[in-house]
Parts: structure tokens; C-alpha cells; sequence
């Protein structure tokens, strides 16, 4: 059995989410798992997950005969790559890092510059397929005021379907004062 059908069906069988297998140098093999998404429900995977994950695909992956020196299981983390439709449904709405295959040509890209590939900004979901939302109004400095007659740098919009990414994964950003960034319409 290939090593990810083995992983798969293991995470899956005991409830989880495989989200990536990686086999580095070394003999490493890192596990990334994820609990399954319901909507209007957040959970998050733990220590005990990870141990329980582990202990199960060690025993797998003996059975198969599998070669391997080490066993990582972990979180996706604040990172989390996004590669299927579902994992685009459930962050709608969040700020997300996406890297095209191809750069964005020059016709037909309104404000953004041309061989540009790589975008941060809101996900939401578009017409046909996906959309990146940002603006390049750079964030004020710490006790800087900002005059309420300055006009907003204006919203850029970059339309991609999921064929035409390379990667894509959450924008990790941390706020440790427990209030949320402000989302694009709000007031």
C-alpha cells in the first residue's frame, strides 16, 4: 500500500483530516492532520490528537513495512495550507497567502502589476471560483492619527480558480490584544 493511502485511511479512521505528508532527508515523516469541518463549528486538533495519530500510524506503518526514522504528527498551524474547495469554504472571509502558477499578465489586470504571483488579501468567493481582496494602503503606526477627511486607498480584486494555484495558505497573523482585524465594509 502507498504511504499515502496508508496515512489516509489511518487519520481517517480514527475521525481525523489528512492535510499533508512530507518525507524529508533523514528518514523524517511529518503528518499534518486536521479535525473534519462542519460548518458554524471551530475546532481545533491538540496534543492528545497528535499522540493518538501517532501512536496508530506507527503501528501502520510497521505493519506495511514502511522505512522511516522518525514520526512528526502536528496541527496544520496558523499557516494552514488550503488546497481543496472545502478548505477554500471554510477560510472565506479570512486573510490568506496565494501563490498563482503563472504570473498575472499585464491585460486584463486593472491596478495590479504585471508578472505579479503572489497575493495576501481577504478570500471570498467570486463569480468564477475564488477572489483576493486587498489594499495597499500601508497600516498606520503605533499613535499615529489619521485625518477622517483621507480618502481610502482603493480595494484591489484578483479573480483565480483553483487550476491556476500553485499554493495557497493562511496569512498567519497574530494578535495578541484579542481584538480581531478589522474586515474589509466595516465600519
Amino acid at each position: 500500500m502507498a504511504l499515502q493511502d496508508l496515512a489516509e485511511q489511518t487519520v481517517t479512521g480514527l475521525g481525523y483530516e489528512l492535510v499533508e505528508i512530507e518525507r524529508s532527508a533523514g528518514g523524517l515523516l511529518r503528518v499534518t492532520i486536521d479535525l473534519p469541518w462542519t460548518p458554524g463549528q471551530e475546532q481545533y486538533v491538540n496534543v492528545e490528537d497528535c499522540e493518538k495519530v501517532s501512536r496508530q500510524l506507527q503501528f501502520a506503518l510497521e505493519v506495511e513495512g514502511i522505512d522511516y526514522k522518525r514520526l512528526e504528527v502536528s496541527s496544520p498551524g496558523l499557516d494552514r495550507p488550503l488546497r481543496t474547495e472545502k478548505d477554500f469554504e471554510r477560510f472565506a472571509g479570512e486573510v490568506v497567502d496565494v501563490t498563482l502558477k503563472a504570473p498575472v499578465g499585464a491585460a486584463g489586470a486593472g491596478q495590479v502589476a504585471a508578472n505579479r504571483k503572489r497575493f495576501r488579501g481577504q478570500l471570498v468567493r467570486g463569480e468564477a471560483g475564488w477572489q483576493v481582496q486587498w489594499s495597499n494602503e500601508p497600516e498606520p503606526k503605533p499613535g499615529q492619527r489619521v485625518s477622517r477627511k483621507r480618502q481610502p486607498a482603493p480595494m484591489q480584486v484578483l479573480g483565480f480558480t483553483l487550476d491556476e494555484v500553485r499554493e495557497a495558505r493562511l496569512a498567519p497573523v497574530v494578535d495578541f490584544k484579542g481584538r480581531r482585524p478589522r474586515q474589509t465594509g466595516e465600519s
